[in-house]
């Protein structure tokens, strides 16, 4: 919560109904960034944590960087998982061609490239039951992709 009310009360009132922080204006920009990246941490530990990620027939073990198909171990990359993995960290998320080769690839200023598309194909390969008609891992075209598993 970003507020004005500063009093005790108010504080653990807000907290009780269930937010995450409680941050009392007049802030200083450098406390809000350090608590942003706190919740930040705090839910990528939580999706990537021990505990497999599951959609269709897929499993995805994050800690043991393996993804098994009706139990039997997929033969992926590391810039494979690595996509699947943000992909499933943003499931539902629009996620642009720029943002994977930032995120993924590291790459901050590239011209076009076809990087994405083609890693992207290679993985439904790999992930959908049918990769000419992709279930879990949509092109939206003009905008990029959304991961629905």
């Amino acid at each position: 919560m970003l507020t004005a009310r500063g009093q005790i009360l108010d504080k653990v009132l807000g907290l009780k109904l269930g937010a995450d922080d409680y941050l009392t204006k007049l802030f200083d920009m450098l406390e809000l960034m350090a608590r942003i990246e706190v919740q930040l941490r705090r839910a990528s530990s939580t999706q990537s944590g021990t505990t497999p990620y599951h959609f269709g027939n897929i499993s995805v073990d994050f800690r043991k960087a393996q993804v098994l198909k009706d139990g039997v171990e997929l033969d992926l990359s590391a810039r494979e998982f690595l996509l699947l993995k943000y992909f499933i960290e943003h499931r539902e998320a629009t996620l642009t061609r720029d943002e994977l080769l930032n995120e993924v690839w590291g790459y901050h200023s590239m011209p076009s490239t076809r990087t994405v598309d083609v890693r992207v194909a290679w993985l439904r390969q790999k992930i959908e039951p049918n990769p000419r008609n992709p279930q879990y891992v949509l092109t939206l075209h003009r905008l990029g992709y959304k991961f629905v598993g």
